[in-house]
């Protein structure tokens, strides 16, 4: 199993995030947090690094579904989506969504297995989205 559902794009990092957002608004799921990772480094550790934004990402009737399973799911929400600079190609931009069918195998609950499936296929339709 694959940690990520992934695609590179060739555009500015503006634009990916922009169109990351829409591609998972499109598939029900709101951007309940954004971490820009890159000014925390520079902030925090004067460390300079390539363009990296975390969205958590929320599908509330997907959340409500999993939290009915397992209240510990909790710890795995919202689906962290990153935006980052490839930083060996300066034209292009990743896209990564955290594969939903960890919650699965973390979990070792089968019953949340339906709720993964469905995460996982609109996320992957985000994805592919962008591509």
């Amino acid at each position: 199993m694959t940690l990520a559902l992934s695609t590179t794009l060739n555009t500015g990092f503006a634009d990916a995030v922009e169109r990351t957002r829409k591609a998972l608004s499109e598939q029900g799921f709101g951007v309940l947090t954004e971490i820009d990772v890159t000014a925390t480094m520079k902030q925090k550790l004067d460390a300079d690094m390539e363009d990296y934004l975390i969205l958590g990402a929320c599908n509330p009737p997907l959340a409500h579904a999993a939290l009915g399973v397992d209240r510990q799911i909790g710890l795995l929400l919202p689906c962290n989506v990153i935006v980052r600079k490839d930083p060996s190609d300066a034209a292009a931009v990743i896209v990564e969504a955290m594969n939903p069918q960890l919650m699965v195998q973390v979990m070792g609950d089968p019953a949340l297995k339906e709720v993964a499936d469905t995460a996982a296929a609109k996320l992957g339709a985000a994805i592919a989205a962008l591509g």
